[in-house]
């Protein structure tokens, strides 16, 4: 058997992230419905960016959910790479040079046709809540094949976003990811991403988890819409199918489980709440940084709350903390 080198390999959509901070009038004036992501064709967003680059000026940093997952993981000491499609643009080798000075490999090559690099750009109000405006472009031409170039063998964990699905080759990229688990003897780990998604997917989404997921996250909304259940019992129903499942409740902390053991970890903010940007990526960060370096389910639990908890406190998906240091605050 290969040695296992690398913690995650981090699959998913390849998105450079544009924070700005504005007035709910900004929201207004430009017709964005507060709290929600929307989806932008290439002309809108190059739009939006203006306006916003016309009341202050925005910070550039690769993101996607899966992403932001490999940056956590990095920043706590692990090992991660993130396989994504970006374009051979300006935004494509911004996203490049900033996720591996973030220490995460990606060696994916920029594609030289179809569309421009994705983009979100991410308003944050005063009240800390987030309205994202996401212009999806060459992220959804990623190809099932493109996983072949990708070092799975030398993984300890797949990470998919569940977004990833809703891309035209999304199931055929989840069922290569799926073929390399087997072959490479690598556990197979999935975040629901969001409670639409997972409403469209239902079907495909509940075969695709009976069949190949080992490790299981959502939010309350994420499993309830999965299983058309409420919370609570969505869990019941889901607990039994999976290896782990990781249910995050927000202010209320988070249910873990792995087949009869279960832990409630509470909410563990570093901070007053800023921006909620990146919460479940950093939460999936942790918990997966902890299971592959030896932490047992609560611990890894609590090391996931911690880091939700930090990059909650601040604006943007990145920590700034050193995420090195919460480990010794178990």
């Amino acid at each position: 058997m290969a040695r296992k080198t690398l913690d995650v390999l981090a699959v998913g959509n390849a998105i450079v992230d544009i924070f700005g901070q504005c007035e709910d009038d900004f929201l207004r004036a430009n017709d964005i419905e507060k709290g929600i992501m929307t989806l932008l064709d290439e002309a809108g967003s190059a739009q939006l960016y203006a306006a916003l680059c016309a009341i202050g000026s925005p910070q550039l940093i690769s993101g996607g959910s899966a992403a932001n997952t490999a940056v956590g993981v990095a920043a706590f000491g692990g090992s991660a790479n993130f396989f994504g499609r970006v374009h051979d643009d300006a935004l494509g080798a911004a996203f490049r040079r900033d996720i591996q000075a973030a220490g995460v490999g990606f060696d994916h090559p920029a594609a030289t046709s179809g569309s421009a690099t994705a983009s979100s750009i991410i308003l944050v109000t005063p009240d800390a809540a987030r309205s994202m405006n996401t212009f999806l472009g060459a992220s959804i031409e990623f190809e099932a094949a493109d996983l072949a170039l990708a070092d799975a063998v030398a993984a300890k964990i797949i990470y998919l976003e569940g977004y990833l699905f809703d891309a035209p080759n999304g199931p055929a990229i989840f069922a290569e990811a799926a073929r390399l688990a087997g072959l490479c003897d690598v556990k197979l780990a999935l975040s629901l991403s969001d409670p639409w998604c997972a409403e469209r997917h239902r079907s495909a989404l509940t075969d695709f988890i009976d069949d190949h997921i080992s490790i299981l996250f959502g939010n309350e909304e994420e499993v309830a819409s999965l299983c058309q259940l409420g919370c609570d019992e969505a869990i019941t129903a889901l607990k039994g199918r999976l290896d782990e499942l990781v249910v995050t409740r927000g202010p209320a902390g988070a249910f873990i489980c792995a087949g009869a053991e279960h832990h409630e970890i509470p909410a563990m903010p570093q901070g007053p709440v800023i921006d909620t940007t990146g919460a479940g990526d950093l939460f999936a960060a942790g918990y997966l940084f902890g299971r592959t370096n030896g932490f047992d389910l609560a611990s890894a639990g609590r090391l996931a709350s911690l880091a939700a908890g930090e990059v909650i406190s601040h604006i943007g998906a990145r920590p700034q903390a050193d995420l090195k240091q919460l480990v010794a605050k178990l």
